[in-house]
């Protein structure tokens, strides 16, 4: 379904009245590709180190039981209504018209979104409990992926607090203490639209050992591990939940030990989480973007019929960061065009641009692919690094 074309247009427009208006919905409909299956998933464990299966609950003392389910009377989750099914997007009977009908562009979207709640509730519910029983995790990965040896590092499987009961999940990996210094830093690496944990693993290995770095890879709300619903405000939340955790769990609040990195939609959350730690006054050590874009609705149509539903303002915010940040695009992008990271790199004010990289041959999702193109990638991103240490 093309987002401009007239179908498309009125199915997202009744799914932002049908939502309350919610340009979320719509954003959560056209923007978040969660991948099914997740390419991972994570192994719970109880108190005494005895594996859970995959729908067990965690077992809980008498008092915790009791403070538990009173919880999970009180939680609740956004709802959006289902679609009207004698509606105006009716397909009239005909002579012989089975029971199966191919549901309008409206119908997916909604369905889709019911979907994604109903997960929601159900993932709230056991994240709640797992964290009362004191329930650890353990990443496991699809047995597709090849990895990297990290056998000197230490890899933590995370489910990180967020606000309305959301638990994010998260996996950090830390380089062993003999590469450890005073300057040792951390990325927290917002990836594209359509991976998860599981598909970064193998990069993250790469970043964290060529760039004696620890690396922080988390799941925006509905993907993989982590709760809640894939919507523009609710990466906010996870973004800013992991950064909290980072302050204080790994960086023991030195915020410019702290570099972003944004890749494709990351983009969005990082340019957030970038200009309000600036209008903080605080300290943030870098920011990378890779393949962004100026604004959400202008990638998916020229069309200014949906302006109101535009999200991630990443045009607006670059210009109040406060930090060094680098810009990453392929000349081959055809999903986000290259001009959309001329842009950004344009309005980052001057005192904090770093050079570039205009990838001649690449496109959105392979500038690390090809002969030498890895290396070159991590020359690049070291290069920045050492553009902080002379500041």
């Amino acid at each position: 379904m093309c987002c401009c074309c007239p179908s498309a247009i009125s199915a997202l427009f009744c799914l932002w009245v049908q939502s309350g208006c919610n340009k979320g919905s719509v954003a959560g409909a056209l923007t978040f590709f969660p991948p099914e299956p997740a390419l991972y998933e994570f192994e719970r464990r109880d108190k005494s180190g005895r594996v859970l299966g995959h729908n067990e609950e965690a077992p809980l003392d008498e008092e915790t039981n009791e403070n538990a389910e009173n919880d999970e009377e009180n939680t609740s989750v956004g709802e959006i209504r289902s679609p009207d099914r004698s509606g105006p997007f009716e397909a009239p009977a005909t002579h012989g018209q089975t029971k199966e009908k191919i549901k309008s562009p409206f119908e997916q979207l909604a369905d889709q979104a019911v979907e994604r709640r109903k997960r929601s509730k159900m993932r709230i519910a056991r994240d709640s409990r797992d964290q009362k029983a004191g329930v650890s995790y353990r990443l496991l990965l699809d047995p597709r992926l090849q990895v990297p040896p990290h056998e000197d590092g230490s890899i933590h499987a995370l489910k990180i607090p967020s606000p309305g009961g959301v638990y994010v999940a998260a996996v950090l990996y830390s380089v062993p203490p003999s590469r450890r210094s005073e300057r040792t830093r951390i990325i927290i690496y917002s990836h594209g639209n359509a991976t998860d944990i599981g598909a970064m693993f193998p990069l993250q290995i790469v970043m964290a050992h060529s760039l004696d770095c620890d690396v922080l890879v988390y799941d925006y709300s509905g993907y993989g591990e982590s709760g809640g619903v894939p919507e523009e405000a609710s990466t906010y939340r996870d973004i800013d939940a992991v950064y909290e955790y980072v302050c204080r769990e790994v960086v023991n609040q030195r915020t410019e030990k702290i570099i972003l990195y944004g890749q494709s939609v990351g983009s969005g959350p990082c340019c957030y989480l970038a200009a309000n730690v600036a209008k903080q006054k605080k300290a943030l050590g870098g920011m990378i973007l890779h393949s962004p874009f100026t604004s959400g609705m202008r990638v998916l149509t020229p069309s200014r019929l949906l302006a109101c539903l535009d999200i991630y303002p990443n045009i607006d915010r670059i210009k109040k960061i406060r930090c060094p940040c680098m810009l990453i695009h392929g000349y081959l992008d055809q999903e986000v065009e290259i001009s959309h990271g001329q842009d950004l790199h344009k309005a980052v004010p001057d005192e904090y641009k770093r050079d570039p990289w205009w990838v001649a041959d690449r496109g959105h999702n392979d500038i690390t692919d090809g002969p030498g193109k890895l290396a070159e990638y991590i020359r690049r991103l070291r290069g920045f690094l050492e553009s902080l240490e002379r500041l």
